[in-house]
């Protein structure tokens, strides 16, 4: 009788399942570096679940007995984190907060705990990167100093659960997940088992103690979370914490939210004393001086919040076959689109210019809303017009050169108005040479020679 031959090992991701035969250090279908581990061979041996009866008042009840009552929202003490997170922290929730390194990330999560100390809240504040003397040094600068406030300085996952432990606080913060390690993991901090581990155990002890757990974790080089990608499934909230190092001006968006809306944005402002909130950023993405041509305000909306964007547009003649397109803080394909929609159905020639367009402020404006003020922008650069303080434009271009309406257009005409912008250009101009005509006929020529003066 012929002996069986063994199996050669097989290989599997843990981010996709891709298998392969032999280690490789980067999966063959999802790109991801390190995910690759080897696959126990099968041992033939069937185990099976023993069925065990749920613990004392945790058994299965009717969804109509349940309230919402159980879980009340607490207040961060941060409004603009409050807004991000959907009215407030649900206790027991795990919330992730990625971000750049430098951004901010410790020093918001840090007015946080102070806030929710000062609420009455004990809040326990591991940091993994920095001593408990640079946290403390960083507290007295942005005036975070308080008695309800712990502060320990852990790499270890079991120490920081004795902590937990030893404090019982009502929020506990861990900077950062890469950071940590398990004694029940192999490899060293930072590899996707140890994050797995980690997050897991954290996210069960939050569950179990109703204690709501801010997770910071560190960002590849395209922005995405470094680790597995199951870090993001397991936690209950993902914020990203972006923002331009050359400007104060920061952001956090929620990209997951299990107990709220996922397209809000809080805006806050990188100070020597810290991090203030920006209850109100109408003003910050406008330019101070008069009108000048190349430049339309364009009302972006984030969340339940609608905000003046100014669109700035510089076109130069050039003899090179292949003109520049310089975009910042817009959609570069959309840009390219308005461009050849400007040339094929408003005359407007652009392939002999090279085009700049950004926006003011540093803030990102990606949304179809932008097209018009786009065009309005571009064109008012190539016929040297002047668009007034008062005219604002919304609208999405089609391929058509039409003028399409934007959702929730009637809030932002209505947050146009409340700013002073007397004429909005929007879909009511059916097509893209009529929102011109609109726009010509609010606008006055203005010549350069007449403002430069003579040397």
């Amino acid at each position: 009788m012929a002996s069986r031959r063994p199996s050669a090992p097989a290989y599997v991701c843990t981010e996709c399942g891709w298998t392969t035969a032999k280690w490789v250090g980067r999966c063959g279908e999802c790109q991801q570096w390190g995910t690759v581990a080897e696959q126990a061979a099968p041992t033939g041996i069937v185990r099976q679940v023993t069925a065990t009866a749920p613990a004392a008042g945790r058994a299965a009840r009717p969804i109509t007995s349940l309230t919402s009552q159980e879980s009340p929202r607490r207040s961060s003490g941060v409004a603009e984190f409050d807004r991000v997170l959907g009215g407030g922290i649900v206790p027991g929730a795990a919330i992730l907060l990625s971000g750049e390194p430098g951004v901010g990330k410790s020093t918001l999560l840090l007015e946080v705990a102070a806030a929710g100390a000062r609420s009455g809240r004990r809040v326990l504040y591991a940091s993994g990167e920095e001593s408990t003397a640079q946290v403390r040094l960083r507290a007295e600068r942005t005036g975070a100093l308080h008695d309800e406030l712990y502060l320990a300085a852990e790499t270890d996952l079991g120490t920081i659960l004795g902590h937990i432990d030893e404090v019982s606080p009502e929020l506990v913060i861990v900077d950062s997940v890469q950071t940590v390690a398990s004694s029940l993991s192999e490899g060293a901090a930072g590899q996707p088992a140890q994050v797995r581990e980690v997050a897991s155990a954290l996210i069960r002890v939050a569950k179990e103690r109703n204690l709501p757990i801010v997770i910071v974790g560190h960002v590849t080089k395209d922005g995405q979370v470094a680790g597995p990608r199951v870090l993001e499934h397991l936690v209950d909230v993902v914020c990203h914490f972006e923002g331009d190092r050359q400007t104060s001006l920061r952001f956090v968006r929620a990209l997951k939210n299990r107990f709220g809306p996922t397209d809000e944005v809080g805006c806050f402002e990188m100070t020597g004393s810290g991090i203030a909130e920006v209850p109100d950023p109408s003003s910050l993405f406008l330019s101070r001086g008069r009108p000048e041509p190349g430049t339309c305000v364009a009302i972006a909306l984030e969340g339940r919040r609608a905000m003046p964007v100014e669109v700035q547009a510089l076109t130069i003649p050039t003899q090179a076959p292949n003109p520049r397109r310089v975009v910042n803080g817009l959609d570069a394909s959309r840009v390219a689109m308005v461009l050849a929609v400007l040339e094929r159905r408003a005359g407007i020639k652009t392939s002999d210019q090279d085009v700049y367009v950004s926006t003011v402020g540093g803030v990102r404006f990606t949304e179809p809303a932008a097209d018009l003020a786009i065009a309005i922008a571009v064109a008012g650069s190539l016929t040297n017009n002047a668009v007034p303080r008062t005219l604002a434009a919304v609208g999405e271009l089609s391929l058509a050169g039409e003028v399409r309406p934007v959702t929730q257009a009637g809030q932002r005409r209505s947050e146009a108005a409340r700013l002073g912008y007397g004429h909005v250009v929007d879909d009511r101009s059916a097509t893209l040479r009529g929102a011109l005509g609109d726009v010509r006929a609010h606008a006055a020529p203005r010549r350069l020679e007449e403002e430069i003066p003579a040397f």
